[in-house]
């Protein structure tokens, strides 16, 4: 009788070093709920605040947010490290335990890594660029794209460039705040007020200050430079925020949208701000799929498969949108890991076009499994 088939072995990887460290925690608790056991073999790695990779234990289980206490991936539980194998290019890596001052051991070859980093040191190319070293098969956007998705500014100016109707905004660098701060104000009221100042490379709403008129600017911007020194700040757009989930075609096809879905502000909030989109229960509604004419419906899921390609983009996105009283469709961001616990937008918005979470993520992987590595 031939020996059952090895399945293939899930490294989901978790926390971080960014601001969203937490939020990546309750993500990962999601996915390792809604990962067929029967079908793949996982291993879930935490990354503490300061880099260092451990196995994670059963505690990920209860991990939830709220305001008194935020998840955090546990640094004294086992040491691990993800490694190519010397000589073989078979997309798979291995994963071995780190003990100081003993030969590291095997703890098992790891088919398809799934990160779920939100921001810096995780979604904008940084582990991608890793898993690109050492030749293993990764669930999501590619080190450009995760790059691009991650930068504010760079991803407003690639979208310009495919088309796409971007709003106008103005950019802080740490040069001009350092050595230029007098101008800021004149460049950033041409925009009028209010605006948005935001953290460029920053995402789970973190960082973000409406600013009503000039004497709160400096401060919103030193709020949003303690998350990057590169700030960005849009112009307020009147519309309502709509945003659209994105999903990899098979085979080389066109991605696949999902219905469109709308965010509604309510109580003391009014903007999708980090205690709406977590900690408070209720300040913000989820209608999905949105209230939207057919013709705006399908010119949201155009430019959201538009702006996946544009960045060159694999796996999944969410892109977000404001539709204006006229019927007009601005592009906000494109997230190319964005929240994905099963209350958030994205799998929502799939679970409304007819797909669940638990598909979702096998489709995820399967699609990770199915791609080469190294140059696409």
């Amino acid at each position: 009788m031939p020996a059952p088939e090895a399945k293939p072995r899930v490294a989901v990887l978790f926390g971080g070093r960014s601001s969203e460290h937490s939020i990546s925690c309750v993500t990962a608790v999601g996915v390792l709920g809604a990962i067929d056991r029967d079908k793949y073999d996982v291993v879930p790695v935490g990354v503490t605040k300061d880099g260092r990779w451990v196995l994670a234990g059963a505690e990920t289980a209860s991990w939830a947010l709220d305001s008194g206490s935020l998840p955090e991936v546990d640094g004294s539980a086992q040491a691990v490290s993800l490694v190519g194998q010397a000589g073989v290019a078979t997309g798979t890596a291995e994963l071995l335990s780190s003990v100081p001052g003993r030969v590291p051991g095997i703890i098992g070859e790891v088919d398809v890594v799934f990160p779920l980093f939100h921001g810096p040191f995780g979604e904008d190319g940084t582990i991608q660029g890793m898993l690109e070293m050492i030749d293993v098969r990764y669930v999501g956007a590619g080190v450009l794209a995760s790059a691009v998705g991650m930068d504010k500014e760079i991803m407003k100016i690639v979208f310009a460039a495919a088309g796409l109707s971007v709003g106008p905004y103005r950019v802080v660098n740490d040069a001009d705040w350092r050595h230029r701060k007098a101008e800021i104000q004149p460049r950033v009221a041409e925009l009028g007020w209010p605006v948005f100042v935001k953290p460029a490379r920053a995402g789970s709403s973190v960082g973000i200050s409406k600013v009503e008129g000039p004497d709160d600017l400096l401060p919103a911007v030193e709020l949003a430079r303690q998350h990057d020194p590169k700030v960005i700040i849009e112009a307020a757009i009147l519309g309502r925020e709509v945003e659209c989930a994105v999903l990899q075609g098979r085979g080389g096809t066109e991605p696949r949208t999902s219905l469109p879905g709308e965010v509604v502000t309510g109580g003391n909030h009014d903007f999708y701000d980090f205690e709406a989109k977590y900690l408070e229960d209720g300040a913000a509604v989820i209608n999905c799929p949105a209230d939207l004419p057919e013709s705006v419906i399908a010119q949201v899921r155009e430019q959201a498969a538009l702006a996946f390609q544009a960045i060159n983009a694999e796996g999944l996105s969410r892109v977000d949108f404001f539709v204006t009283p006229d019927g007009s469709v601005v592009i906000n961001e494109i997230n190319t890991m964005p929240g994905f616990t099963p209350k958030s937008m994205y799998p929502q918005m799939w679970a409304a076009s007819g797909m669940s979470y638990p598909e979702l993520v096998d489709e995820l992987l399967q699609l990770a499994l199915a791609r080469n590595t190294g140059l696409r």
